[in-house]
């Protein structure tokens, strides 16, 4: 089996759902993937159902509208919008909070799930999940899973150590 069909078996549809995802995003560019699966991208792979993802938010309505024609329901929240369709276990993430917007002229097209994408470059992966991690409103579990993806980036790449916080330092 591809990792494809795997996810596509464990998220009941993600694969399709991501697959549909990236063609509605294609026709609304610039875009890219950022978060746990973007981190996945750069080192051994962990399972995650978020799609976490940056897109121009002018071109935010276009792409709900796209995404609600073709099934997915769309809930706008404070910093996001978040996308799902019903029954399957994928959830999107479109970040709003502008600090991501400078990630988009750098990403580069990696393979995931098949397809190949727009992914946030490894730095602004890190200073993604640097921002995520201090984020102090955020649920404890979500902080705990950000400062895994960078201890799982600081021991892939020791030379991008300087990147990271001293308290993740301190652990590898």
């Amino acid at each position: 089996m591809t990792a494809a069909e795997i996810y596509e078996s464990v998220t009941n549809g993600g694969a399709s759902d991501f697959a549909e995802l990236a063609t509605v995003l294609n026709e609304n560019k610039p875009w890219c993937l950022i978060g746990g699966l973007a981190v996945n991208c750069y080192v051994e792979p962990v399972y995650t159902v978020d799609v976490d993802l940056v897109v121009v938010v002018a071109n935010l309505p276009q792409i709900e509208g796209a995404l609600k024609a073709v099934g997915f329901k769309v809930t706008p929240f404070e910093h996001s919008t978040n996308a799902q369709r019903s029954g399957s276990k994928l959830n999107v993430r479109f970040t709003t909070d502008s600090r991501y917007h400078d990630f988009l002229p750098k990403a580069t097209e990696r393979e995931v799930l098949g397809f190949y994408i727009p992914v946030a470059s490894l730095e602004d992966i890190i200073r993604g999940k640097v921002w995520a991690w201090q984020d102090a409103t955020r649920r404890l579990s979500k902080r705990k899973k950000d400062e895994l993806d960078l201890i799982r980036i600081g021991e892939a790449y020791s030379q991008l150590r300087s990147l990271l916080p001293k308290q993740i330092v301190g652990q590898l």
